[in-house]
């Protein structure tokens, strides 16, 4: 069985400023933006996009997924105890970011972004498609090298097989129910789990870059490239949601689906029919 090797999460330090992995992962991804973004401006099929475009595309960007992440965050799976404890909502270096409230706050982001700039908000998704999932793949890196966000518990025979040391309460949890799980433990020292942080780096991130950038090579009608991202993103998801550990505060939610799923059913449907009116030219 492999074990995590236990990075340290923090990457320089200098004097009392401690500059950590998860950051550096969040400026790759800005950077990684920027830098695909002014070479598919200057050479992709949706022309009228220049560098100062992209800076301010990224500014709003920025706030959309901090203020949409933590948010989301709140309300999708603590809000009880954010509403018990208003004054811990904007604490974000105490941990807790989601993803599907980070994509609906880029959302918001895009909308205004493309009132200022006088583009529909579809032109401007179409645009941005393409340039996410790289961002996303950093972030997922980021939980790897930090041992969050750890997978399910796997067979020990599996050679994927990854013991997390930071999931010990788990572990020892798991074990308690069920006898075989604790003679695993009591053997290997810890249970044996899904890397479910790469999977995620591998297909939203890896993977739906180089479809969406394939795609994106050539003229498509409007909405097209959105929609696409939607329904690649969402089943991806939805897919690697089968090894990664639910949320302990959460569990598997009704219909055995965890919260992931769950929001990410919606990314799919929306994306069906963006694509389906896109397709047959409804879309401006």
């Amino acid at each position: 069985m492999l074990v995590h090797p236990q990075f340290d999460p923090i990457a320089v330090s200098l004097g009392p400023l401690a500059v950590r992995w998860y950051g550096l992962m969040y400026l790759a991804a800005f950077i990684m933006f920027v830098t695909l973004g002014k070479w598919r401006a200057k050479n992709g099929p949706i022309t009228g996009w220049t560098e100062k475009d992209l800076d301010d595309l990224l500014f709003w960007g920025v706030l959309g997924v901090v203020l949409g992440g933590r948010l989301g965050y709140v309300l999708f799976y603590k809000p009880a105890y954010y509403f018990s404890h208003p004054g811990e909502i904007l604490a974000v270096w105490q941990g807790g970011m989601s993803f599907h409230g980070g994509f609906l706050g880029v959302l918001v982001a895009l909308w205004f972004f493309g009132r200022k700039t006088g583009r529909s908000f579809l032109q401007v998704g179409d645009f941005v498609a393409p340039l996410v999932p790289l961002g996303l793949a950093a972030g997922r890196l980021g939980n790897f090298i930090n041992g969050e966000l750890w997978g399910r518990i796997t067979s020990p025979d599996a050679w994927w097989a990854m013991a997390f040391p930071q999931a010990a309460n788990e572990d020892r949890a798991a074990a308690l129910l069920d006898p075989a799980l604790m003679t695993q433990l009591a053997q290997l020292g810890a249970l044996p789990r899904h890397a479910s942080q790469l999977y995620q780096f591998s297909l939203e991130g890896v993977s739906l870059f180089v479809i969406l950038w394939l795609l994106s090579k050539k003229p498509r009608p409007v909405g097209f490239m959105g929609a696409s991202f939607l329904i690649g993103y969402g089943a991806f998801r939805f897919i690697a949601e089968f090894a990664r550990q639910p949320d302990d505060f959460l569990g598997l939610l009704a219909g055995h689906m965890s919260m992931g799923q769950w929001l990410s059913l919606p990314m799919i449907l929306i994306g069906g029919v963006v694509m389906a009116l896109s397709l047959k030219g409804k879309l401006r």
